[in-house]
């Protein structure tokens, strides 16, 4: 199949890159970044300006965008005009440019996960699972990554945390709570805390706790590498590309649901 990458010089996007440039199933059409980046005209393939992207995306089955919100809405434009299906791992989204993805949904399809990775995928399973078991358990989510990462929570953690409310029938909205920087009330009944460390060059770490009176469980999901989210975004470029108009996540793609 041929691929277009958006993002070409993050530390995704360099990762999908390498992933895509091995599998002989796939010819890379396109690596792109925003325009006046100085890698634009170097690297191996080229990297072109996201000014290309419509050309680019005439030689191209599916695109896979690491980028930044309002870049990526702006190529999911270009993509829609085209009829190519994407694959979105960018996170940070606010809920209004979640909607403008799910119209976009209508035309093309589109896999938007803020998590590549199959563990990962197995983990918003099991926060399901545990939730529904034991909904009077206190629930709270630790996330660690490196600190160049600009968003937070994590996309992955906000998910985690949307799982778990829905599982125990409450709407995330009106129990997350972000960080607990100068609180001086008691921790409410159904409150879901998220709390986010940036240190180093954690690749991402993410711990859900459900604590009882005497015990607790703990479900832990630490990545090695960017390999094995580089490696699902591709697995989902594959996926996609023969998929009608929707809505789609990695738990379509692995066969999950």
């Amino acid at each position: 199949m041929r691929l277009a990458i958006c993002g070409a010089t993050g530390r995704m996007g360099q990762a999908v890159i390498a992933i895509a440039k091995e599998d002989t199933d796939i010819r890379i059409s396109g690596v792109l970044e925003y325009d006046g980046n100085k890698a634009i005209g170097t690297g191996n393939p080229i990297i072109s300006s996201v000014k290309d992207l419509e050309k680019i995306l005439q030689d191209s089955d599916a695109i896979i965008d690491f980028t930044n919100p309002e870049s990526a809405l702006k190529n999911l434009e270009v993509a829609i005009k085209q009829k190519v299906p994407v694959v979105i791992g960018t996170t940070g989204f606010s809920d209004e440019q979640k909607k403008q993805i799910e119209e976009a949904s209508k035309v093309i399809p589109i896999v938007f996960s803020p998590n590549m990775s199959v563990g990962v995928n197995i983990l918003f399973k099991l926060v399901e699972e545990v939730a529904k078991k034991v909904p009077d358990y206190d629930i709270e989510i630790v996330e660690l990554h490196h600190n160049k990462k600009k968003d937070s929570p994590s996309g992955t953690a906000a998910k985690l945390a949307e799982v778990a409310a829905c599982s125990i029938g409450k709407d995330i909205n009106e129990v997350g709570v972000y960080g607990r920087h100068s609180a001086n009330d008691l921790r409410k009944k159904d409150e879901i805390g998220v709390l986010s460390v940036r240190a180093g060059d954690i690749v991402g770490d993410h711990t859900v706790y459900f604590a009882g009176h005497g015990e607790r469980i703990e479900l832990v999901h630490r990545s090695h590498s960017r390999d094995t989210f580089a490696a699902g975004a591709v697995k989902a470029a594959k996926w996609v590309s023969n998929q009608k108009p929707g809505l789609y996540d990695m738990a379509d793609v692995l066969s999950l649901k």
